[in-house]
């Protein structure tokens, strides 16, 4: 069996269509929407193709209208973002978010997989490092082989004992300086991580075209092609 694992789409419908994987099954990690503007049809795309999926604590936010204090960096991305998407989804969409679990158990081939989008402890919302000695802490008495989760925007592998935590990066927004869309291909317990690249200045496009401030277009830009969070993005693009 051929899996596909993806997270952290973040509403960039152009890094979504590069990915052509063949795949038997894919799974969904969360953060379907916000930082970018098009997250009406990733959603239709994770309605449609994702054999399972769970919640991001975007999506989470998004649904339950969670004001975030406008202070600068990410905060104020997702505080303008999430004013914008939820003027432009459909009821249909949003009941999709809000029926997405925090986390779900699958056994696929006789492997038994933990989806959560951050950690077993705080499926929303807790950093989980590439670090062995945080993650034996995390797994203690857990009944799954591999744990799959997102939210670092940094793709990673590691082997704790006899099980494997994958984090396949972000889709939408990958954070660790390649711009380039980042997922993995899990077949036999062999795990793959890969990259593509995507025509960024579309996505850019679009959000220049959207009715985000100016401020938020320049900052998502510079995200976007950088691969790094909106400080050193910024620092990046000026040289």
């Amino acid at each position: 069996m051929r899996i596909l694992l993806l997270a952290d789409i973040h509403a960039n419908w152009q890094a979504l269509q590069a990915i052509t994987e063949p795949h038997d099954v894919c799974l969904f990690l969360g953060d379907l929407v916000e930082y970018g503007v098009e997250a009406a049809p990733c959603i239709d795309w994770v309605r449609r193709k994702a054999t399972h999926a769970v919640r991001g604590n975007h999506d989470h936010g998004l649904v339950q209208n969670v004001l975030v204090p406008a202070r600068g960096g990410f905060r104020y991305l997702t505080s303008v973002t999430r004013a914008l998407t939820r003027e432009l989804l459909s009821d249909e969409d949003m009941r999709f978010l809000s029926r997405l679990p925090a986390s779900l158990t699958v056994t696929l081939d006789d492997t038994r997989f933990l989806l959560v989008h951050a950690t077993p402890r705080d499926p929303l919302d807790e950093y989980a490092p590439p670090d062995v000695e945080f993650w034996k802490r995390r797994l203690q008495d857990m009944d799954a082989d591999v744990i799959c989760v997102g939210h670092t925007h940094q793709p990673y592998v590691l082997e704790i004992g006899e099980k494997l935590v994958i984090n396949p990066g972000s889709v939408g927004q990958p954070r660790d300086g390649d711009p380039r869309a980042s997922y993995a291909v899990i077949e036999d317990f062999t795990v793959e991580l890969k990259r593509i690249e995507y025509p960024i200045e579309e996505t850019t496009a679009v959000i220049h075209a959207s009715s985000l401030p100016t401020e938020a277009k320049e900052m998502l830009s510079s995200v976007f092609r950088t691969g790094y969070g909106p400080l050193r993005a910024a620092a990046v693009e000026t040289g």
